[in-house]
């Protein structure tokens, strides 16, 4: 099944009833990225859809597949639409699975993030390292979910690199949230050190600021970003 070839005689239909894509997304109550998606190739319309589509431009499901009006030199036209018919059906299907898949990673990278952060305290390595292999769950369910959707591989790189900056940003937040409203000491810290001129203290690094934990375990404990 050729889609590019699919979506050039969409929009030769369009253009024969005068239609703007804006116009045409109207009717179908659709949006326009929807409909330039469909004519450029890059996705194709569901099998209900494709049924109004048809209808809409009085031509037959068939002609929409192969890309072509009828013509008298089709002789295998039966055969051929069969074959269309399958691979057109073959391919929703695929693309079904994966955004489910996709889906289903996203789901479970964000229940590990959030059990990680619930279970294990501040002060346990376990936390982040949970919280990371989450992260890793979530940023391929992301980019699974959106291949269908996304023809061009910068955009999906671009949108990958924005869940990873977005789930960075919200784990720093939560750890300076942490640090400064409850007293506790970062998760997502890189090293933990004591300082030899103030031996009952220990200093916890981030790559945005650094925490100071004085007196640990003692009831006189303090957390506190070193400003």
């Amino acid at each position: 099944m050729d889609q590019v070839k699919i979506g050039s005689f969409l929009r030769e239909l369009r253009k024969e009833k005068n239609l703007t894509q804006e116009a045409l997304a109207e009717q179908l109550g659709v949006s326009n990225r929807t409909i330039s998606r469909w004519e450029t190739g890059s996705n194709m319309p569901d099998i209900g859809m494709l049924v109004e589509i048809a209808d809409y431009y009085d031509v037959s499901i068939p002609e929409i597949i192969n890309g072509e009006r009828k013509s008298e030199n089709m002789n295998q036209e039966t055969r051929d639409t069969a074959v269309a018919m399958a691979e057109y059906s073959h391919n929703e299907v695929r693309v079904g699975k994966k955004k489910i898949i996709g889906i289903l990673m996203l789901t479970f990278g964000i229940f590990i993030i959030l059990s990680a952060l619930m279970i294990f305290p501040s002060e346990s390595s376990w936390g982040s390292i949970y919280s990371v292999l989450g992260s890793v769950f979530a940023v391929v369910g992301t980019f699974i979910m959106i291949r269908p959707l996304v023809p061009k591989l910068s955009l999906r790189i671009l949108t990958v690199i924005g869940c990873v900056l977005l789930l960075f940003g919200a784990f720093t937040v939560s750890d300076y949230i942490a640090v400064e409203h409850f007293h506790q000491v970062p998760r997502f810290r890189y090293t933990t050190s004591y300082d030899s001129n103030n031996p009952d203290q220990l200093v916890h690094k981030t790559l945005f600021f650094t925490v100071i934990q004085k007196n640990p375990g003692t009831e006189n404990e303090e957390v506190y970003i070193v400003r």
